[in-house]
C-alpha cells in the first residue's frame, strides 16, 4: 500500500497510470469494433481515450525542466557511447516537449495561429529520434554484458576442460543462433533494468514509426505495445532500484 501511494502521490506515476488507460482503451476498441452490437461501448472507449490523453497533457508541462535536467545528468557520462547516445536522445526530448507544450497552447486556445499538423509532425519526429537514440544505448549496453557473459562462460569452460570448449562448435548457423539467443537471454535476465528500458523504448517506437509512415500499424499494435511499455514504465516508476543508470 505504501508503495501505491507513493506512486500515486508522483507526477510520473500518475501519468503512467493515464497512458496505460489510454492504450488499454485504444487496444480494446480495436478489438470490439469488428464485433457486432459492441456500438456503444466502442463509443465509450474512445470517448475515455481522449479524455485520459488530454488530461496527460496537463502532466507532461512540467516535462521539459525533467529533460533539461536529464541532458546536463547525461552530459557527465563517464562512458563516450551512453554520453553521446543519451544527451543527444535528451536534446531531442526537449524539442519534443517544447513542440508538445506549442501544441496544448493552441489546443486551449491561447494562440489560433500555430499551424498544428506542422508542430506534430516536428514533435513525432524528434520523439522518434530520441527512442532511436535511446534504443542505440540499449543495444551498446546489452553488447557490454553479453561480451562479459561470454567471457565468463569461456573461463567456465577453461576450469572443467583443459581444452576450453568455447564457441568452436558453432560453426554451423543454427549452433551460432544457438549460443547468441543464449548469451542474450542470460543477459537480460541478469539485467532487469536493461531488459525493461529496451522493452519500453522498442514499444514506444511503434507509434512515431506509424506516424511518420516508415512503418504502418493497426490501432492494435499500436496500443498493445503503449500498454507494454506503459506497465514497464510503471514498475520502473513503482521501484526506482529498475531504472537503467547512467555510469
Amino acid at each position: 500500500m505504501d508503495t501505491f501511494i507513493r506512486f500515486t502521490n508522483q507526477t510520473q506515476g500518475r501519468d503512467r497510470l493515464f497512458r496505460a488507460t489510454q492504450y488499454t482503451c485504444m487496444l480494446l476498441r480495436y478489438l470490439l469494433e469488428p464485433k457486432a452490437g459492441k456500438e456503444k461501448v466502442v463509443m465509450k472507449l474512445k470517448k475515455l481515450e481522449t479524455s485520459v490523453s488530454t488530461g496527460r497533457k496537463w502532466f507532461r508541462l512540467g516535462n521539459l525542466v525533467h529533460a533539461v535536467q536529464a541532458t546536463q545528468q547525461s552530459v557527465h557520462a563517464t562512458d563516450l557511447v551512453p554520453r553521446i547516445c543519451l544527451t543527444l536522445a535528451n536534446v531531442n526530448r526537449v524539442i519534443y516537449f517544447i513542440c508538445d507544450t506549442v501544441l496544448w497552447v493552441r489546443s486551449v486556445g491561447l494562440a489560433s495561429g500555430i499551424n498544428k499538423e506542422k508542430w506534430r509532425m516536428w514533435a513525432v519526429r524528434h520523439y522518434y529520434y530520441c527512442l532511436l537514440l535511446s534504443l542505440a544505448r540499449d543495444l551498446y549496453e546489452l553488447s557490454l554484458q553479453m561480451e562479459q557473459a561470454a567471457r565468463d562462460r569461456a573461463r567456465m569452460e577453461q576450469s572443467l576442460s583443459q581444452e576450453p570448449l568455447g564457441y568452436s562448435v558453432a560453426n554451423e548457423e543454427t549452433e551460432w543462433l544457438q549460443a547468441f539467443l543464449l548469451l542474450l537471454f542470460r543477459s537480460l535476465k541478469k539485467h532487469p533494468p536493461l531488459l525493461l528500458d529496451t522493452v519500453k523504448n522498442f514499444c514506444d517506437l511503434l507509434n512515431p514509426l506509424d506516424q511518420l509512415g516508415i512503418y504502418k500499424s493497426n490501432p492494435g499494435i499500436i496500443g498493445l505495445g503503449g500498454l507494454v511499455s506503459s506497465i514497464a514504465g510503471i514498475i520502473v516508476v513503482a521501484y526506482p532500484q529498475m531504472k537503467l543508470r547512467v555510469h
